[in-house]
């Protein structure tokens, strides 16, 4: 499924209409039409319906909304907030086409005359304004967005919430706060952004017939989809040997973090991992022993030198590194001699990122294709950026930085997002607040470990890993096993079996 820029919605409707020969009001028709039905299955007939129409084709959708649920039997009225002269084009055309079949269009100028009008109605389709909103919304149109946001109706936006920016890094002024978005052919990017998303409330994805090669001529990012998720995870053959399903070192933990590797040496061999190496210090070998049974371990004598020629040829053995967890922050050269000098993907999380930073823009020879894994604050501390700056805009930060940087990020939050060094991007919705906890992400680590070994490529190790991870949490919580309050990361790596099993 992909996910689009204003811009790229534009450019694909234009492909649709010209090379793919599919009229504007075929695809106003589509919209109106599937969104309700889809009010059809979910609303109750008997409630009173207002849609709140503008110009535009966000307009025209709500004037066949309106034709198609009066034909389902609703109660439905029209307000129209501009006058008619902006009414024009398709949306013009499925305005007399409502008007054909109903007489209940209703000119409104001023808030005062929607807020009384609204009184009589129990939900409110907001076919206001559409995705070209940027800046400030003027009025009266800004004091009637207040009205719908100060009214006890169940609010039900079309494609967006009416004033909302469909692009990450913009400034909301003011926007419809929605109960319910259905959103035209693919989500836009602010449906993923922490200060957009929570205004689209719930929200589905509704088809009107644009074909695919659209999206291919100019679309870069996509969300991904179960299907997706199934139909690109690896199947193990009959003949698959340990040495077949990875090998992998985890390299870190102090003496007062061992936990830290010990939960991504379980997590990567929960995930299919055929052989782990725990490469830490010789204490916390009993330790991590302890709780990992099946891993092997490699002695460093401390995690703050240059790696010995020994220890690189024991390390090109393996078919991927992670690094980082654990491993604390005082100076280590460490990772630099592995990036340097290993010619194996290398996930770097936690304190690795802090080193990572001190020699990230040097010139020295890095060998190592590197994925990164950073929380919205060690992403701040990376791109010398603050935390809000970054929720603001997630999909550009991260794209500008791994095309400059050359490298793959996995941008942890609610919605991760992965990009690749040419800039394409995944995001994996999967999870829930039950994984904001201590060890989660050491958890990730383990996973996306197993998951580059055993795919053909390293996005769709990472996207599919994210996947893993998050519906872990998730049927964790929805088969009542756990609570989002009790939820630990061990339970995550327990949790992978089921993840699994609804691949069988």
């Amino acid at each position: 499924m992909y996910i689009v820029t204003a811009e790229e919605m534009y450019e694909i409707d234009r492909y649709a209409i010209e090379k793919g020969g599919i009229a504007g009001k075929l695809l106003m028709e589509n919209a109106g039409s599937q969104v309700a039905h889809q009010i059809k299955k979910a609303y109750d007939i008997n409630q009173r319906i207002a849609i709140v129409v503008g110009s535009g084709n966000n307009g025209g959708d709500g004037f066949v909304i309106g034709r198609y649920l009066a034909e389902y039997g609703f109660d439905v009225t029209l307000f129209q907030l501009v006058a008619d002269q902006k009414i024009k084009g398709d949306a013009a055309y499925h305005k007399q086409l409502f008007l054909n079949h109903s007489d209940k269009l209703e000119h409104v100028t001023e808030s005062n005359q929607l807020k009384d009008r609204l009184i009589a109605y129990r939900l409110v389709v907001d076919a206001i304004l559409g995705i070209g909103v940027s800046g400030e919304v003027r009025e009266p149109i800004r004091s009637m967005i207040e009205v719908i946001n100060q009214s006890d109706l169940t609010r039900i936006s079309v494609d967006i919430p009416s004033g909302l920016p469909a692009n990450d890094g913009e400034d909301v002024d003011i926007a419809v706060k929605a109960d319910q978005t259905y959103i035209i052919e693919a989500p836009k990017v602010s449906t993923f952004c922490e200060p957009t998303s929570n205004y689209y409330g719930n929200w589905d994805i509704v088809k009107i017939g644009i074909p695919t090669s659209a999206y291919l001529e100019v679309a870069s990012k996509r969300w991904r989809t179960t299907s997706e998720v199934q139909a690109s995870f690896p199947n193990k053959g009959i003949y698959a040997h340990k040495g077949s399903n990875g090998r992998g070192v985890i390299i870190g933990a102090q003496p007062t973090m061992p936990g830290s590797v010990l939960l991504s040496a379980r997590a990567a061999l929960r995930s299919g991992a055929g052989l782990i190496t725990v490469a830490t210090l010789k204490e916390n070998i009993p330790i991590i022993a302890n709780g990992c049974v099946e891993a092997t371990y490699h002695v460093l004598p401390n995690l703050m030198d240059r790696l010995s020629e020994k220890d690189l040829k024991a390390f090109e053995q393996f078919d991927a590194i992670a690094v980082g967890m654990g491993m604390g922050r005082a100076r280590s050269e460490l990772l630099s001699s592995i990036i340097e000098n290993l010619d194996k993907p290398v996930l770097i999380d936690a304190d690795g990122l802090y080193h990572l930073k001190t020699f990230l823009d040097k010139k020295a020879e890095k060998r190592a294709t590197i994925i990164i894994t950073p929380h919205y604050g060690e992403m701040a501390m990376l791109s010398n950026l603050s935390v809000s700056d970054i929720k603001k805009a997630p999909f550009e930060v991260s794209k500008q930085f791994a095309i400059k940087h050359k490298l793959y990020i996995v941008l942890k939050g609610k919605n991760t997002i992965i990009t690749t060094p040419n800039g394409t991007q995944i995001v994996s919705n999967q999870g829930n607040p039950g994984l904001a906890k201590g060890g989660t992400g050491d958890v990730l680590s383990g996973i996306l470990l197993t998951m580059i070994m055993q795919h053909p490529t390293i996005l769709d190790g990472l996207a599919n890993g994210a996947y893993v991870h998050g519906m872990a949490a998730d049927l964790l919580i929805d088969q009542k096993q756990h609570t989002e309050i009790d939820l630990l990361a061990t339970d995550v790596i327990e949790g992978l079996s089921q993840v699994f099993r609804t691949f069988s």
